[in-house]
């Protein structure tokens, strides 16, 4: 008798979101490819042999985009090179379409004001023609530069942090931040290993890692990830999930990281200095809960049992959990997740969903400071928002 498979509630659900997922990608790929190909391959009333072309090339990158993602949890052999093409299409497409659609404003603003008038094809085909041409070697500029800017070496940001109830004894103290590192397919071995001596040249007090470390699973990244085993800190290196760490397998990192001497902090609070120390407490990610098996940022937790009159250092994924923070006494929150938008105008997007997106800022008593990452996501690119090494200094004081 053939045996049944019947999908779980729960297995149902995800298949129901990952569709849901693929669809609005296709969307919105599909959308983005067709509006780059209209204005700047149609409008410009190009010869049929280009316009068909063209029309191939970006119908053939479109559909490579959500084929590359499939394929990304193959061979780093195969992934790593089809990723670089993906990533870096991706990057310069992202610019394209931000001059393309200020282009649009600009032109229609222009037949507003009758700059254009509608009986004169010639000068709309000239127009149409002259703007693709800026657009596309300002695109390409922005591309380039942001490329130099994500593959060069990552800057040291030191930053002073006056912090009322540290107490004098705990004054300079100092904390180096990595955050968003992004270990997968365009970052690996080599990367991790620069980073590692340069952390390791500050001879900071402290190490932390505000998620978001990898993108791939423990066995497709063992091996690009060991050199953080070198870590070396007076009081060690800590590290809190970001949420691509339960695309990649929460448990399983958490228990690898653990074998390269990094502490994990789920929920929970450790002491730092003795009595005249202060606090360091770490949560799950935001979107932890998602997942299940006990997952799940929860702050009350994380501070149960302290001593509330000693400072405290939050590290939490996601800028949005000072809201919570800055009514429970957090002292200072570190955390990273948006990149500082990593491709301007991205930027102003990312306010959208993030209270706090790049630097030190303060929530009433509260300070965080939302790191601009050591790596990059998707394109290896970055404009506005370089990367960076933290180091933080704890002072005594307001």
């Amino acid at each position: 008798m053939a045996r049944s498979h019947t999908l779980t509630p729960s297995a149902v659900v995800t298949l129901t979101r990952i569709l849901i997922f693929m669809a609005i990608v296709a969307v919105v790929v599909g959308g983005g490819h067709y509006y780059l190909w209209v204005r700047l391959v149609r409008d410009a009333s190009l010869s049929p042999a280009w316009t068909r072309g063209l029309a191939f090339v970006l119908g053939g990158l479109a559909v490579m985009i959500p084929v590359s993602f499939m394929l990304m949890r193959g061979p780093r052999s195969v992934s790593s090179p089809i990723m670089w093409i993906v990533y870096t299409w991706l990057g310069l497409a992202f610019f394209l379409l931000v001059l393309v659609t200020l282009r649009d404003v600009v032109l229609g603003l222009g037949g507003l004001a009758r700059l254009l008038p509608p009986d004169d094809p010639e000068r709309r085909v000239f127009v149409s023609r002259a703007a693709a041409a800026v657009v596309g070697v300002l695109g390409l500029g922005a591309a380039g530069t942001s490329m130099v800017s994500a593959l060069s070496r990552v800057e040291v940001k030191r930053v002073k942090v006056a912090m009322p109830r540290l107490s004098k004894s705990a004054s300079g103290y100092r904390i180096v931040q990595l955050s968003d590192v992004h270990v997968g397919p365009t970052i690996g071995r080599g990367f991790i290993d620069d980073v590692v001596r340069r952390v390791n040249a500050l001879e900071a007090d402290m190490v932390v890692i505000t998620g978001d470390l990898v993108d791939g699973s423990v066995e497709e990244l063992r091996e690009h990830v060991a050199p953080l085993a070198g870590l070396r800190a007076k009081d060690g290196v800590f590290f809190v999930t970001g949420n691509h760490e339960y695309y990649s397998g929460a448990d399983a990192w958490i228990a690898h990281l653990g074998t390269l001497g990094i502490r994990v902090l789920r929920n929970e609070h450790v002491s730092i200095g003795g009595a005249d120390g202060f606090d360091l407490a770490g949560i799950d990610d935001a979107s932890a809960h998602q997942f299940g098996n006990g997952h799940g940022a929860d702050l009350r937790r994380a501070l149960d049992g302290r001593d509330a009159s000693r400072a405290v250092v939050l590290l939490a994924h996601q800028p949005k959990a000072i809201v919570h923070a800055a009514k429970l006494g957090v002292d200072l929150q570190l955390s990273g997740h948006t990149h500082g938008g990593q491709l301007f105008p991205f930027n102003y997007l990312v306010r959208l969903q993030q209270p706090f997106v790049a630097g030190l800022d303060a929530l009433g008593a509260a300070q965080i400071y939302v790191s601009r990452g050591t790596g990059y996501w998707g394109p290896p690119m970055r404009l506005g928002a370089p990367a960076e090494i933290t180091e933080l200094e704890l002072v005594a004081g307001a």
